[in-house]
């Protein structure tokens, strides 16, 4: 039977999976107004004047739930030299040769760099949504800068959707990775294989 090895408690787990929620729930509500082609997902919220109401609160809810997740984490999210040497080896693992890639620790810099931009992103989400959140502050704003908060909270959206498939696919991709955020523990040899400094660490018990 493989040894396991504790990846994430079950703080991080309910924390992670409360973002993960707030998350959809935002993203479907949000793109209800994105385009007319996605109108129909307000319906899940009630309807249009339901998923207006909701959506910034419920994007506000997210970016809380993040900033604990984020407090959590970013200490291991430091990129550094061996996070360099990571990328520039990133060819051989986008061709299945996990064995050509420089030891990680608890996070590879691909996982360091996606926690770094969804940070930003919900940055940017949540000041620019403020800037034209309607009927609370949108007032104080000039016109051309909630236009202008208006399209950058489109972008961030967007290239967060697409962070996230990324990492759920890449979850999903990599064997064993998904146990970690469901259980909570990983397999010695998966923790070997992906992530051979973080291994060290946890057996030397630091």
């Amino acid at each position: 039977m493989a040894r396991m090895i504790p990846r994430y408690n079950e703080s991080e787990r309910a924390n992670h999976w409360m973002v993960a929620l707030l998350f959809m729930l935002a993203a479907l509500s949000g793109l209800a107004f994105f385009h007319p082609a996605f109108y129909f997902l307000t319906a899940l919220f009630g309807g249009g004047s339901w998923a207006r109401i909701l959506h910034p609160f419920v994007g506000v809810l997210m970016c809380l739930s993040f900033l604990g997740l984020f407090m959590r984490l970013k200490g291991d999210n430091v990129l550094n030299e061996g996070d360099r040497a990571w990328r520039a080896k990133s060819a051989e693992l986008l061709a299945g040769n996990k064995a050509a890639m420089p030891p990680a620790g608890k996070y590879n810099a691909a996982q360091k760099i996606t926690f770094w931009v969804k940070s930003l992103c919900l940055l940017v989400l949540l000041v620019t949504g403020v800037m034209f959140w309607e009927p609370w502050f949108a007032h104080y704003f000039p016109i051309w800068a909630m236009r202008l908060a208006v399209l950058l909270h489109s972008v961030s959206a967007t290239v967060l959707i697409l962070t996230v498939i990324m990492h759920i696919y890449a979850a999903i991709w990599v064997k064993g990775s998904m146990r970690a955020m469901t259980r909570g523990d990983v397999t010695e040899g998966w923790a070997k294989q992906n992530h051979a400094l973080w291994y060290e660490q946890v057996s030397r018990g630091k």
